[in-house]
C-alpha cells in the first residue's frame, strides 16, 4: 500500500512536466503497469452525436496499451445497459470482478477471453455531469484489491486533463434527461 501511495505521488509530479497527450498517457500507462502488472488499459472518448440513435452510445478509443489488438481510433457502439447507465447516466465508477461479470457486461468479451481478462475498473471522465470518456483497466486476476481500485481512480483523474472533452452531450446522458425521455 505504501508503494502505491509513493507511485501515485510520483506520477502526479511527473505529469507536471509532460507537454504532449501521447507522452502523458504513455507515462500513465507505465505507472498503471506498476499497479496492475498484466492486463489491458484503454481510454475511450464518448463521440456520440445528436444523429446517433437515442439508445446508443458511440465510443472511440484514444489510447490503448495493446494498440495492435485494440487500435487507437477503433470505435464501438454500446446500447443502454446497467454498465452504460452506471458510467454515462450516473457518472459512477464500474468495478467488474470475475469472468462471468465481464461476459455479462461486455458484448465483445469473446475478444477479451484470449487475454485471460477477468476483472475491470471503468472510471468515467466527467465534464460537469457528463461522462465524456472512460478510463478502462482490465486485469487478469478475478478480484481487485481496494488500494488498486483507489490507485486506478487517481490515475484516471490524472489522465482526465489529457483527454479532450466531447461536444455538449448533457441533453442526452444525464439522469434528469434520461428520466424525462422515459416519461415522454
Amino acid at each position: 500500500m505504501q508503494d502505491t501511495h509513493a507511485t501515485l505521488a510520483e506520477i502526479l509530479d511527473a505529469l507536471d512536466g509532460e507537454r504532449s497527450v501521447e507522452a502523458a498517457l504513455h507515462r500513465i500507462d507505465a505507472f498503471r503497469r506498476r499497479i496492475v502488472e498484466s492486463g489491458v488499459f484503454s481510454i475511450q472518448r464518448n463521440v456520440t452525436t445528436a444523429d446517433d440513435p437515442p439508445d446508443e452510445i458511440r465510443l472511440r478509443r484514444c489510447y490503448s496499451s495493446e494498440g495492435r489488438h485494440y487500435p487507437v481510433n477503433g470505435t464501438k457502439r454500446k446500447t443502454l445497459t446497467p454498465w452504460t447507465e452506471c458510467l454515462f447516466v450516473h457518472g459512477r465508477v464500474f468495478v467488474g470482478e470475475g469472468a462471468d461479470a465481464l461476459a455479462r457486461h461486455f458484448d465483445d468479451y469473446a475478444q477479451m477471453r484470449p487475454w485471460k481478462l477477468q476483472s475491470v475498473v471503468n472510471v468515467p471522465l466527467m465534464t460537469g455531469n457528463v461522462c465524456h470518456a472512460t478510463f478502462n483497466v482490465f486485469g487478469t486476476r478475478p478480484r481487485w484489491q481496494p488500494h488498486e481500485i483507489v490507485a486506478i481512480r487517481v490515475l484516471a483523474l490524472a489522465a482526465a486533463r489529457w483527454v479532450p472533452a466531447a461536444p455538449d452531450l448533457s441533453y442526452r446522458f444525464t439522469a434528469a434527461s434520461r428520466a424525462d425521455s422515459m416519461e415522454a
